[in-house]
């Protein structure tokens, strides 16, 4: 790192209150886009610098993800580098995948090769609901369907309470107005491999080099390609962050909270309630959700789910309230039961000591003796 005295002095240009956003995470560095470009030596533009986090943030477990919006100190115009000070307020935060501040989701399937599978989708659609973030339907690989396959698929999933984007990337059908609908937003870019991302992220920015996913002919599914999430800037505005691919998003909602999830499940609420508060919505008496819809079966496998899931986080909850992690001399963890405090535990003999000249000092000497026979030193 060079003297940044000297170039803060030799600087043309005064900096304060450098803003920008981060693009990209790394080991211990982070990709920043400014929101104003710097000026360097050669009165030549600088727009990212790479930066590392201050100390202080670290020790106030501050993370910086992408997509944050942050305060940089100490630019090094030479080798366009600097430091975070401050990470901003976020509007959104997501854990998995790692994203701040994003806007909306554009959740890509395809619609043959590998073969739209409902199941799939409607898992991802789940997830995506449980975000809160909106999110928009895009299918792609349309030009492998006809027509009639195409409308098909509509109105099933118009059925479903979701209005898809059919698109394709060899065509260039529908690709203006997905443009449109990423200009001037952090889009997150979800979806099963195989489906087209990385070719959608070549067509949508055409200077970014990605590796193209290649289906597996044997399995029909696609192999990983996106290690770790990047913001890619949009020509016309905005950014799209690529996520790595996962074929079966965790349903981490709880039993209660999944019917809202589904949107024609939503419509069926807003009749009326239930009888009965607690309703899980499977053949209770008097309950508003009919059975006659084409994802209830969906809803009943991932609700057994859920319940199995918030069943085993509980059992952990007991067990660690009650057991006890013990190490053994080669390094092994094994677990033991807790004593109980009060019936195993004995008062200490400072503390009787202490009980003892409490009473002294407050109590008659009638009530010292019944107290002093109590004792057991």
């Amino acid at each position: 790192m060079h003297d940044l005295t000297s170039l803060h002095h030799s600087s043309p240009t005064t900096v304060s209150n450098i803003i920008g956003t981060v693009v990209a995470v790394q080991a211990n560095f982070y990709q920043v886009r400014l929101d104003s470009p710097l000026k360097d030596y050669n009165d030549a533009a600088i727009s990212h610098l790479l930066c590392t986090r201050r100390t202080r943030l670290k020790k106030i477990g501050q993370t910086v993800m992408v997509g944050d919006r942050v305060m940089v100190e100490e630019p090094d115009y030479q080798d366009a580098r600097g430091a975070i000070a401050q990470v901003l307020d976020r509007k959104t935060q997501l854990s998995r995948p790692p994203v701040a501040n994003a806007e909306q989701m554009l959740l890509v399937f395809a619609l043959d090769e590998p073969l739209l599978e409902p199941w799939q989708l409607s898992r991802f659609l789940i997830k995506a609901e449980s975000t809160e973030i909106p999110f928009l339907l895009c299918l792609n690989k349309a030009d492998l369907l006809t027509s009639t396959q195409q409308k098909t698929w509509e109105e099933r999933l118009e059925k479903w309470g979701y209005n898809p984007l059919l698109i394709s990337v060899k065509t260039f059908q529908g690709l203006e107005a997905l443009k449109n609908c990423l200009k001037d937003k952090i889009t997150i870019l979800a979806g099963p491999s195989g489906v087209g991302k990385s070719s959608l992220i070549n067509t949508l920015i055409p200077q970014v080099k990605q590796r193209v996913n290649r289906v597996s002919g044997k399995l029909q599914k696609g192999r990983h390609t996106t290690r770790h999430v990047e913001l890619f800037e949009l020509p016309q505005g905005g950014l799209l962050a690529d996520t790595p691919g996962f074929n079966k998003p965790n349903l981490d909602c709880s039993p209660s909270q999944l019917i809202h999830y589904f949107p024609e499940a939503r419509k069926q609420l807003e009749r009326g309630t239930c009888q009965f508060s607690n309703c899980l919505h499977r053949g209770e008496p008097n309950c508003v959700i009919e059975e006659k819809w084409e994802r209830y079966e969906h809803y009943l496998t991932f609700l057994e789910e859920a319940i199995a899931q918030q069943e085993a986080t509980q059992q952990m909850a007991d067990q660690e309230s009650t057991l006890k992690v013990k190490i053994k001399t080669s390094g092994e963890e094994y677990y033991e039961p807790k004593l109980e405090t009060k019936k195993y535990r004995r008062t200490s003999r400072r503390q009787k000591h202490q009980n003892l000249q409490d009473l002294y000092d407050n109590q008659s000497l009638e009530e010292l003796e019944e107290f002093e026979d109590d004792l057991d030193f």
